[in-house]
């Protein structure tokens, strides 16, 4: 059970990038991927949320104006029918500083097997200090108020 839902969200965080410098987001395949109405809310606790396909895009696109050699390395997944979790070693360079860090992520899919929900678990105080900003500047420059 689930190993097909597996695949999917193996593919979806390939598609960010293989680490290397000129590697980048497959912007589109990332957003095909996604429900129209789809909801990702960026870190928990406490991160912003981010409502509908078009305002995704938007954000990945904000989001690639400062990071590069992004690459998303599962330790564990795990599965149902409708909900993948993973805990991954992720990395990006972020406004030129490397930025590792570990997360949980977790994906709720719909009836198409499309992206519904997506939340992010990370240690925010561990990024703000690797990139020497304070906490509430962790989302990098311009980040909106969350869309809703």
């Amino acid at each position: 059970m689930g190993l097909r839902q597996e695949d999917f969200i193996r593919k979806f965080c390939a598609a960010w990038g293989d680490g290397s410098e000129q590697s980048r987001p497959q912007l589109d395949k990332i957003v095909s991927m996604l429900a129209e109405d789809a909801v990702w809310q960026l870190w928990v606790p406490g991160g912003p949320v981010i409502r509908g396909r078009a305002a995704l895009r938007r954000e990945i696109e904000r989001q690639m104006t400062y990071t590069s050699h992004n690459l998303c390395t599962i330790r564990h997944i795990v599965s149902s029918d409708t909900l993948v979790m993973t805990e991954r070693d992720d990395y990006a360079v972020f406004s030129g500083k490397p930025m590792p860090h570990s997360m949980v992520a977790v994906y709720e899919l719909d009836e198409q097997g499309l992206i519904k929900a997506w939340r992010e678990y990370l240690d925010t105080a561990d990024l703000a200090m690797k990139k020497g900003v304070e906490i509430d500047q962790v989302g990098g420059p311009a980040l909106d108020e969350p869309t809703r």
